[in-house]
């Protein structure tokens, strides 16, 4: 038994080096020509135009709890008039980047490495090395480029609908008088909690890309392999925007 966790444990850090030096070898392929725009630009709208009807909606109702949440609990101090400030921080600093980032994983995390997975088990990958052509330059780096520039923009949307669902819920539902509302939400957040959280985009963004094209990269056993490393893919995407958003929020608070 000892020695099966001890061999359990050892393959965990050996896949977290094999993932470090993907990520490496990706950033390395990034800044060497031949550039191809193109590819950018078609992964930029799969991720993102993909991706924006999905967030929007989460957005919106997430931002309708926040505010039947934070009347609930404000109500009790006579403090209604500060749900517009709790729901706008909340969205901006942690639940903006976060709800966005799992979503985006669910919708194109999964897709990417099923994409990948599918053409390292047809062998396609292999022939592209085979022609002299970088399959990490041609099928990595646009990916990855593409949900690092895409998350934050992404987030925006997030929070833009997340606030105006809390204000429709906080001014026609809980009936909290709009200029309180706003006025609070001004006093309350500044650029420093929107870089903030926009930061976190962009690093979620690199996160779950990396681990996606790597998952797609390294499968498997044809159909059940491809399988397998989708779930792995967004089971550990998810895994790691949590403890990446512990991570920043610890060292940007401490």
């Amino acid at each position: 038994m000892h020695v099966v966790g001890v061999g359990r444990l050892r393959a965990v850090f050996e896949d977290f080096g094999a993932q470090v030096l993907f990520a490496g070898e990706t950033l390395a392929w990034a800044v060497r020509p031949p550039f191809r725009p193109e590819l950018l630009l078609h992964q930029a709208a799969a991720i993102g135009v993909g991706s924006t009807f999905i967030v929007a909606v989460t957005g919106l109702f997430a931002g309708m709890v926040l505010a039947l949440q934070g009347n609930y609990a404000m109500r009790q101090f006579g403090a209604e008039g500060y749900v517009g400030g709790f729901v706008a921080i909340s969205l901006v600093r942690e639940l903006g980047p976060v709800f966005t980032a799992l979503m985006v994983t669910g919708r194109s995390g999964s897709a990417i490495t099923t994409e990948l997975g599918t053409m390292r088990v047809t062998e396609q990958i292999d022939a592209m090395e085979s022609m002299a052509v970088s399959p990490i330059q041609y099928l990595v780096v646009p990916r990855v480029l593409a949900a690092t520039l895409m998350m934050p923009l992404l987030t925006v949307v997030f929070n833009a609908t997340g606030y105006m669902g809390g204000y429709l819920i906080g001014t026609f539902v809980s009936l909290i008088p709009p200029g309180p509302f706003l006025d609070h939400t001004k006093s309350m957040v500044d650029v420093h909690d929107m870089t903030h959280g926009l930061s976190k985009a962009i690093i979620f963004g690199a996160v779950v890309s990396l681990i996606a094209t790597f998952r797609g990269f390294t499968a498997s056993g044809g159909a059940r392999g491809v399988g397998e490393s989708t779930t792995r893919a967004v089971v550990w995407s998810s895994v790691a925007i949590l403890v990446v958003d512990y991570l920043l929020t610890f060292i940007s608070i401490g």
